[in-house]
């Protein structure tokens, strides 16, 4: 019952902030996912016994954020002055042994987070809300189909050593309510790309939020959680929602970009 209240309200809120609000309030609202989010993956290399500023990768993650929604033709340079920045800094921090695998976890974590939420953030400045949101319907249907489609039928382990309860029957629903709802809506929101696409589409789209999903399960199962945080009822943290859309987002804006 948590979980469906809790993506009741989920739901409602990404309603009112995408569609109802101007783009402003969509980056105001990803930036406060972003910071949220990058407290839990900070917790989950902390394992790997590397010093870890919060400050200094929230702030990179935030100005990369920023500058992909706003300003992305700058991109190039703004992840050019980040990446020498933090190496910059890691220099005065970390031991020697130390410097690689500390500088290659803070940009890592900016590219997984900050990069692929800009790049949604930006398609609600340059296009009608219903852009953004389909990405966002056609993961989340996705998510679900997987979770409630696994637990009445699935048998057979999709990846067993990263994440023991998803199964592969619930990957086949998944992708089918990824086609599904690219298919219906996409044939109105995206209507200059074909029925036949729009089908492929849909089951690449679904495909990259169960990698996305599993790779986040990886993390999670090295640092030996259940959960990124308890923040969400039902659903964990920040991160357990964002997963899959983290590997979704960056080839679905790619296909909207030049399909204008």
């Amino acid at each position: 019952m948590a979980r469906l209240l809790s993506a009741f309200a989920l739901l409602l809120i990404v309603i009112g902030v995408v569609w109802f609000l101007p783009p402003g309030a969509t980056l105001i609202v990803s930036e406060l996912l972003l910071i949220a989010a990058f407290f839990e993956y900070s917790d989950l290399v902390k394992p790997n016994e590397t010093r870890f500023s919060k400050v200094l990768g929230i702030t990179a993650a935030l100005g990369v954020c920023a500058v992909c929604a706003m300003a992305p033709s700058m991109l190039p340079v703004m992840l050019m002055t980040v990446t020498i920045g933090i190496t910059t800094v890691q220099l005065s921090r970390q031991s020697v042994k130390r410097v690689l695998v500390s500088t290659a976890v803070y940009i890592f974590g900016v590219l997984y987070l900050a990069l692929p939420i800009g790049l949604m953030v930006s398609l609600r400045f340059d296009n009608e809300p219903q852009i953004l949101f389909l990405l966002l319907l056609t993961v989340f249907a996705s998510d679900t189909a997987q979770y409630y489609g696994g637990r009445q039928f699935g048998r057979r382990s999709l990846a067993k050593t990263i994440s023991p309860n998803k199964t592969i029957e619930g990957a086949i629903f998944g992708i089918i309510a990824g086609i599904m709802v690219m298919w219906f809506l996409g044939d109105s929101w995206l209507s200059q790309l074909s029925p036949g696409f729009l089908i492929l589409f849909g089951a690449t789209i679904a495909c990259l939020g169960i990698a996305g999903d599993l790779f986040e399960s990886a993390l999670k199962r090295g640092a030996e959680v259940k959960d990124s945080s308890q923040l969400i009822p039902g659903h964990g943290g920040v991160l357990d929602r964002l997963d899959g859309l983290l590997f979704a987002a960056p080839v679905y804006y790619t296909v909207v970009f030049f399909a204008r």
